[in-house]
């Protein structure tokens, strides 16, 4: 059984293939940082972050044919990139359930 570091540092190289898939796209990574408001010097200084690779698979997964065209040309099953977004921090929704 995997442990939580070991799916915490996976998911972040996931993420992290991610963002080098948005940054290598033209169309993507204009959009990328329009919707973060994250200017294109500031990309190193923002993926220190926490939460910032998080953001960069909801990117990813909010746009399905996005997410179909990053699984096939990185060979990650789709599903794989929701798993990781939940293994990293502010990844999950428990922020938006109430107490």
């Amino acid at each position: 059984m995997t442990n939580a570091a070991s799916m915490r540092e996976e998911a972040e190289t996931l993420a992290v293939r991610a963002l080098g898939f948005v940054a290598a796209d033209p169309e993507l990574l204009p959009r990328f940082l329009a919707i973060t408001g994250i200017e294109a010097h500031s990309i190193r200084k923002a993926a220190q972050e926490p939460g910032f690779l998080a953001g960069v698979l909801q990117f990813i997964l909010a746009h399905e044919p996005t997410l179909l065209r990053f699984a096939e040309e990185t060979g990650t099953p789709p599903a794989a990139v929701g798993k990781a977004l939940r293994a990293l921090p502010l990844g999950n929704d428990d922020h938006e359930r109430s107490t």
